[in-house]
């Protein structure tokens, strides 16, 4: 079975794309022969991305040359597997491109969550929210409203009044969240994250620990961001939608709610990676820290990125080795408004 990548040829570097996500929740009866059937295709078509998929289904974050959108939306649909399923457009496209590879993988499950789906009942989910709906649940004094996303993520963006769980995978949410949401078990519970996969099955997952009405807003985050503007209706969403490609984030609100990690004082939620190899890790900077620390993380990741590439080797197999590299720099928690 074929796990390659392919990277992007030059001459479809600079072209027009659309940046899209979409998934669902869908027997597969032979996931090596999808997988081999969408590589192919979307190979084809000169589609980038990562796109998983497994027996429960498949979940895509990609890009596909705006000039053949109707023939890859004609193929993607007839697919038995996937005909009718909604794509979520990108807010923004950014400058820096989404994916530079193409990636199509077979997985045990399409989003890591950790749970045995044969204890509890996965497609007993809740019910959809429209954006509408959602902002008639942050303004219900009675309803609460969960992000189910993880902290880096709703740390530069998340709905006015939302909780926000202080985690790090999506996992240790699903771990935490039957007690941390314990005291609202009888009241409406209002689920969102990024393009919906991960409240779908939260939502059923709740529902099997008792909660009486939890619900989701369809579309995430996404989907969320093209209602209100076509619709007219406020945006409840603050700050930045967080995306797991090249972009980073795509702006939803005008507000600007993080603080730089490296100063803790200025605002921003551009997300860097530092430049050290060995660290890499994923932190918020504002333009006076990266101009001063030269887009590292920390003054240690600056001298250590000047040593010796074969004393830098060591380090790394020791580091990686002995330590749990961190992905994101945390900053000291904040209240949320």
């Amino acid at each position: 079975m074929s796990q390659s990548t392919h990277s992007a040829p030059p001459q479809l570097e600079n072209i027009k794309r659309t940046t899209l996500s979409f998934y669902r929740y869908v027997k597969v009866a032979d996931p090596a022969e999808f997988r081999n059937r969408l590589y192919t295709a979307f190979l084809q078509f000169g589609c980038l991305g990562r796109i998983y998929v497994a027996y429960e289904g498949i979940n895509a974050q990609m890009n596909v040359p705006t000039d053949v959108w109707s023939e890859f939306d004609t193929w993607l649909q007839a697919q038995p597997e996937l005909t009718g399923v909604p794509y979520k457009i990108a807010v923004e496209e950014g400058e820096v491109p989404a994916f530079k590879k193409l990636h199509v993988r077979v997985r045990s499950k399409i989003v890591a969550d950790g749970l045995n789906d044969a204890s509890f009942d996965v497609t007993d989910t809740g019910a959809y929210l429209t954006a509408a709906e959602m902002n008639a649940l942050v303004e219900d004094p009675e309803a609460v409203v969960v992000d189910m996303r993880n902290a880096y993520e709703s740390e530069i963006g998340h709905f006015t009044g939302a909780i926000t769980p202080d985690v790090d995978t999506f996992r240790e949410e699903l771990a935490v969240a039957p007690t941390l949401l314990a005291p609202y078990k009888h009241k409406m519970v209002g689920l969102y994250c990024t393009g919906g996969i991960r409240c779908e099955k939260a939502s059923a997952w709740l529902k099997h620990h008792g909660f009486e009405n939890v619900r989701h807003l369809k579309g995430g985050i996404i989907d969320y961001a093209h209602q209100v503007k076509e619709q007219g209706l406020p945006n409840y969403f603050q700050g930045k939608n967080f995306v797991f490609d090249g972009r980073l984030g795509e702006r939803i609100g005008d507000e600007v709610i993080a603080h730089c990690h490296l100063c803790r004082t200025e605002k921003s939620d551009t997300h860097y990676h530092c430049k050290n190899q060995i660290c890499h890790v994923l932190f918020l900077g504002c333009p006076g820290c990266m101009k001063a620390y030269n887009g590292y993380c920390c003054r240690l990741c600056s001298l250590m990125d000047r040593l010796p590439e074969r004393l830098k080797k060591v380090i790394a197999r020791y580091y990686n080795r002995f330590f749990r590299p961190a992905q994101f720099k945390k900053a000291p928690l904040r209240a949320l408004s």
